[in-house]
């Protein structure tokens, strides 16, 4: 609009002189100079696109996986590739050598995860690009056995697209971290074959650890699941055998609406297997849920816009019935965090209660999460809920790399979390049952910044911006990555107000969804929003201790 407005001004006036001529032309090169390199800045940004089709079968008596994938890899960088890195995260569980194993063995409050397990591995990989053969060469550090090096048969060009596809056979673990089996339940996570993100900053190759997450390509899903009958199956996406969402959509609606001591159970068809088909697109990955005794609680959310999402919640047929309200959790955290932040994309969403044996918290993946909470009250239960729908926005629609920035991911979704638990129980998750009656009493802004002055004095040493494998320990970790970096955005919540703290955070959503964000892009987002320079801000992401000094 401004140079539209100029040029009218210049084309018009008859009295303008040569020298003002001159000078109004050199303004209107250089006002164009600087929309050229913002258009430049813009479009120089890319990210590769990663596409699969897998079909996948479950032996739940051998513990087993079959599959086989066809990756459609987009190479949008401007860099010819020459190979591949692929994660294949079921060799972490492999044997004690692993990164897994060493980080476990390495901090004395994870030790316990050891006491009981079996192993687990993936094998009978074929790699082949477009049908020719690959070579595959392990990676150089010996604890990376769960990621190999696909070198490619035909180099792929900027531009252009491969499809490489393989076969595959996992060996699931015992549950102890995110993947395996146990009482009857499957949790089938970072079981697939998938490429290293590579990005501005090159690959990033890391191995899977139980302490720090993950960073993943979006791409769209296509993946059919066969396994036997009597299992209920809750999956990342769109189940789109229409038979199979019908009963439960109708399931579920009636132990919804009733909630009582008897709900309605799923009862299979037949004996045999049965073949279900799942789709999602733009997404960072896709995991899958599966047990006989799951009790199905189906409803819809209408958000602000009119969209309307379908909830499904699954969990045990037990005799306390504190999940009865999962839903009801379910869609409140929906409502809150698009209002919040921005609009949730996807179609479905989904909560699954984990074994009875673990009491992790949660566990999420694009459109679906595991609660591992067999204890909780009801709003312990609500916030983890609410905690882990909310990694939708801060891991699967704003995509940042959960390895080297956690605080990224684990620290905003906490920041929200926070004020979901003021507003609606006066609790915060940190202090529990901690919190005198008085502080209770006092209106939810007030108590949050009397809860949030108190986490002041919180000790906690590791800088916020610490890489996952670099933290010493899991309370370090956890205070660190998800306590420390509420409390640093609520510092900037108290400088400039709620109002405008929430248009930032819908300014970083509407940059940076389905996308890469780094820690400097929700620095320009936030700046842009609020019309400030947060150097100053952002430099307390590498400082160590307390923020009073």
């Amino acid at each position: 609009m401004a140079l539209d407005h100029i040029g009218c001004h210049f084309l018009c006036s008859k009295l303008l002189s040569s020298t003002k001529i001159a000078t109004m032309k050199k303004l209107i090169v250089f006002l164009l100079l600087l929309i050229n390199l913002n258009a430049f800045a813009q479009n120089s940004y890319w990210q590769q696109q990663v596409d699969f089709q897998i079909d996948v079968a479950l032996n739940d008596i051998e513990k087993t996986l079959n599959g086989n994938a066809k990756i459609t890899y987009k190479n949008n960088s401007p860099t010819t590739l020459d190979f591949i890195w692929f994660h294949i995260y079921p060799n972490a569980y492999k044997q004690e050598t692993t990164a897994m194993f060493q980080q476990i063995k390495s901090d004395p409050s994870r030790k316990k995860k050891m006491a009981n397990y079996t192993y687990g591995s993936i094998d009978g990989l074929s790699f082949k690009q477009d049908g020719k053969v690959a070579t595959v060469e392990p990676h150089n550090n010996p604890q990376y056995i769960d990621v190999v090096k696909v070198l490619l048969p035909n180099p792929l060009k900027p531009g252009e697209t491969a499809n490489i596809t393989t076969d595959f056979s996992v060996k699931l673990p015992s549950y102890f971290s995110r993947s395996g089996f146990a009482d009857g339940e499957f949790m089938v996570t970072q079981w697939y074959p998938k490429p290293a993100v590579f990005d501005v900053n090159g690959w990033h190759e890391f191995p899977y650890l139980d302490m720090g997450e993950f960073y993943n390509d979006y791409g769209n899903y296509k993946v059919n699941i066969t396994l036997p009958s009597a299992y209920v199956v809750g999956a990342t996406g769109v189940l789109k055998t229409e038979d199979e969402l019908s009963q439960y959509r109708t399931i579920g609606a009636k132990n919804n609406a009733e909630r009582n001591d008897k709900p309605t159970l799923y009862v299979a068809k037949s004996n045999a297997t049965k073949t279900l088909s799942y789709e999602m697109e733009n997404v960072p990955d896709f995991a899958w849920f599966a047990d006989k005794n799951f009790v199905i609680q189906y409803d819809t959310a209408k958000l602000a816009s009119g969209k309307v999402v379908d909830v499904f919640t699954y969990f045990h047929n037990k005799k306390k019935k504190i999940w009865t309200a999962s839903v009801d959790y379910t869609k409140d955290a929906l409502k809150k965090y698009s209002n919040w932040i921005g609009e949730y994309e996807y179609p479905v969403v989904q909560v699954v209660e984990g074994p009875k044996n673990n009491s992790s918290g949660g566990m999420e993946y694009p459109t679906i999460t595991l609660i591992t909470s067999p204890d909780a009250k009801p709003a312990s239960l609500d916030a983890v809920i609410t905690h882990e729908v909310g990694h939708n926005w801060f891991m699967s629609i704003l995509g940042s790399n959960e390895r080297m920035h956690t605080w990224q991911d684990e620290g905003l979704n906490t920041y929200f979390q926070f004020r979901y638990e003021a507003e609606k129980y006066k609790t915060n998750a940190v202090f529990g049952n901690a919190i005198p009656e008085n502080i209770k009493a006092l209106p939810a802004d007030q108590f949050l910044a009397s809860v949030y002055n108190a986490m002041i004095n919180v000790p906690i040493k590791p800088a916020i911006d610490t890489p996952a494998d670099k933290f010493a320990s899991a309370q370090d970790y956890s205070m660190t990555s998800y306590v420390k970096t509420a409390l640093w955005l609520y510092i900037l919540e108290s400088n400039v107000g709620r109002e405008k703290m929430d248009q930032a955070f819908k300014t970083y959503f509407n940059d940076w969804k389905n996308k890469h964000p780094s820690p400097n892009d929700l620095k320009a987002s936030f700046e842009k929003s609020l019309g400030v320079n947060l150097d100053d801000y952002f430099k307390l992401l590498n400082k160590e201790g307390d923020f009073k000094n």
